[in-house]
């Protein structure tokens, strides 16, 4: 019988549909099928995993399931060859704590071709602490960029900035030389944004309410992980040719606006992906982050949980009493 090791598992009741969770012992004959098989050494809790763990939303969409988005480690076995046994890796999204069992185990056994090698410069301790949060951050980072927008045509508005995207894009930007307005609805936040880059903190109900479809042109471009209302509202306070990177719903799905930002403004809302993304992309926001993430900010970010921790850190991560980023350390 094949040597047991700890996870998390998510199983669900087919004749209840209730579904529970609990730290479990599992072997690698569990793990589902792929060519590539990583000792995980670090892994994380995003949004996504905090609602997969508390069922908040369909997330998990096969049982039994093992969450985690994310995890860094080296590989163990490799059938594909762009990896061999000894390589530091990392993996974001494709699914995995989702239809793919993932990072909340001692091992995980995935495609080569989701990993990426561990980026330079980067441990991987820190490429989790960053996580999918920090990589989406680079993406929206990166998306502005190639739209034209510059540090010098005036503020960049952050939604969401106490949280794990939110903080990574604050600190971003401002290491890019972008003046950054950071939202947020927990003013005892305040220093904490100032300290990450943030040149002003606004209030999040400032944008909780529907205004005109045109308000008073306040930003050049934004990064929004909040969606609703919030993203509705700050579309009309773009300036004329501002961009907005829209990576997330943590408000909601939902989007009350008008076309009028876009045919009277020229406001581009641009989409961005991280779960699918391709290769070179990946590469290029982990390159991002190598380089011009301030460190002593990613410790500023940073706390840690264990995996025996996960289901009580879960709902407060939920409720927004999580400050950034918690990386869980496997062993």
């Amino acid at each position: 019988m094949s040597q047991t090791f700890p996870a998390v598992l998510i199983e669900r009741d087919e004749t209840t549909k209730t579904q529970s969770v609990r730290l479990s012992e599992i072997t690698l004959d569990d793990l589902m099928a792929g060519d590539v098989t990583v000792r995980v050494r670090h892994t994380t809790m995003n949004y996504k995993d905090a609602l997969a763990i508390t069922g908040a939303s369909p997330v998990v969409r096969r049982f039994p399931m093992v969450p985690g988005i994310d995890f860094a480690g080296e590989v163990v076995t490799s059938d594909n060859p762009g990896f061999v046994a000894g390589d530091a890796v990392i993996l974001n999204g494709w699914g995995v704590g989702e239809v793919h069992m993932g990072g909340y185990a001692r091992f995980a056994r995935v495609r080569g071709d989701w990993l990426l090698k561990q980026p330079a410069g980067l441990s991987g301790r820190d490429c989790m602490a960053i996580g999918t949060a920090g990589y989406t951050a680079a993406l929206c980072v990166q998306r502005l960029m190639a739209l034209g927008a510059k540090p010098e045509a005036g503020t960049v508005l952050v939604t969401g900035a106490s949280g794990g995207v939110g903080s990574f894009a604050v600190t971003l930007l401002s290491a890019l030389g972008y003046r950054v307005a950071a939202s947020t609805g927990r003013p005892g936040e305040a220093g904490y944004l100032k300290a990450l880059g943030a040149a002003e903190i606004i209030d999040r109900a400032e944008f909780a309410a529907r205004g005109r479809p045109l308000g008073k042109e306040r930003f050049a471009a934004a990064v929004d992980s909040v969606g609703g209302q919030a993203l509705a509202t700050v579309l009309g306070q773009m300036a004329y040719g501002g961009v907005v990177a829209a990576c997330g719903l943590a408000e909601s799905f939902e989007l009350p606006t008008s076309v009028m930002p876009f045919i009277l403004r020229g406001v581009t809302l641009a989409g961005v992906d991280s779960v699918m993304a391709p290769r070179p992309l990946r590469e290029a926001a982990w390159a991002l982050l190598a380089e011009r993430l301030d460190r002593a900010a990613l410790d500023r970010i940073t706390g840690q949980t264990s995996l025996d921790q996960v289901t009580d850190v879960a709902p407060q991560l939920l409720a927004g009493k999580v400050r950034g980023r918690l990386v869980i350390d496997i062993d």
